[in-house]
């Protein structure tokens, strides 16, 4: 009987990883044959692998980061991780090295990209060195909707957090504005500030090397927008208008993909709270600097309020 409870062990212990997509010859990786390698790479014998993202989804909180990877996730040439990873931004994690970095990262084919989302990288100063520190040719996606759009995002999220969990909540309008002006210490306030992160983020890295995604373009029609990301990563064009169908009840666009439907998580898309006209106004003349100091950095206009 111990010698069967032992096998038992053994083998629970043993059990391959499951790879991310469906394996054409019906079964699972065999555990690995290489554990990291230089190239960022650990290898299974049946020609599986995890690899170190080629893409990274840096932000913005509340943009539509899920939105994007998912969409991107229905081209046949990229694997997404399943978890905001928070590599980079958390010391926890980041303290691990790029070893437990590669063990979040899906099972994929040598001829599939590997793509990460973490929407907090975008606002963290340390992020983007130690990203081009791993990959100085890594391509970025950076997915950005109206300021004031997203600040109100941002709180409605929050709200609802708090809602939840039965915690009290502050009106927002006396979270943005303080003595009759805007809280500049609130902090979604500073993350749709996007000039000042982008600064940042071209320190390090060229801005050809960085996609930007219209998020308020990619609800209205995403489709569009998926074939300016397609052709921004050199992917074969795979994506298609019949990918896409709006969702009258839901109000936005759902996923078809070969025959199967499927819609985002009934946390996105959530109605914003009532704001009076007054204070938006505060918030559009607030953003409207800001603004015009980001399209001269990245060199093109946003439809921004």
């Amino acid at each position: 009987m111990a010698a069967l409870l032992l096998g038992l062990l053994l083998f629970a212990m043993q059990s391959p990883p499951v790879p991310s997509r469906p394996m054409t010859d019906g079964g699972p990786p065999s555990p690995p044959t290489s554990l990291p390698a230089d190239n960022g790479t650990a290898t299974y014998p049946n020609g599986t692998l995890q690899q170190l993202p080629q893409i990274i989804i840096i932000g913005v909180r509340k943009g539509g980061t899920r939105a994007l990877i998912e969409m991107l996730s229905l081209h046949s040439a990229v694997a997404a991780a399943q978890n905001e990873v928070h590599f980079f931004d958390w010391e926890s994690h980041f303290q691990k090295g790029l070893s437990w970095y590669l063990t979040q990262m899906p099972y994929t084919y040598p001829n599939q990209l590997t793509v990460e989302k973490t929407p907090a990288y975008f606002t963290s100063s340390k992020v983007p060195k130690r990203i081009h520190q791993m990959n100085p040719d890594i391509k970025l996606l950076l997915i950005l909707r109206d300021p004031t759009e997203r600040v109100l995002s941002d709180y409605t999220q929050v709200f609802y957090n708090r809602l939840q969990k039965h915690k009290r909540y502050q009106p927002i309008e006396s979270i943005l504005i303080k003595d009759g002006e805007i809280n500049l210490g609130y902090k979604a306030l500073n993350r749709s500030l996007y000039y000042v992160h982008m600064q940042n983020w071209l320190q390090y890295f060229l801005l050809e090397s960085i996609h930007v995604v219209d998020g308020d373009e990619l609800i209205r029609d995403p489709f569009p927008e998926m074939k300016k990301v397609e052709r921004f990563l050199k992917l074969e064009p795979q994506i298609n208008a019949s990918n896409f169908y709006f969702n009258k009840t839901k109000g936005f666009y759902c996923l078809r993909d070969h025959g199967r439907e499927r819609c985002l998580h009934d946390s996105k898309g959530r109605a914003h709270p009532h704001v009076a006209p007054a204070i938006l106004q505060k918030l559009y003349q607030f953003f409207h600097e800001p603004n015009k100091k980001f399209f001269e950095l990245v060199g093109r206009t946003f439809n921004w309020k």
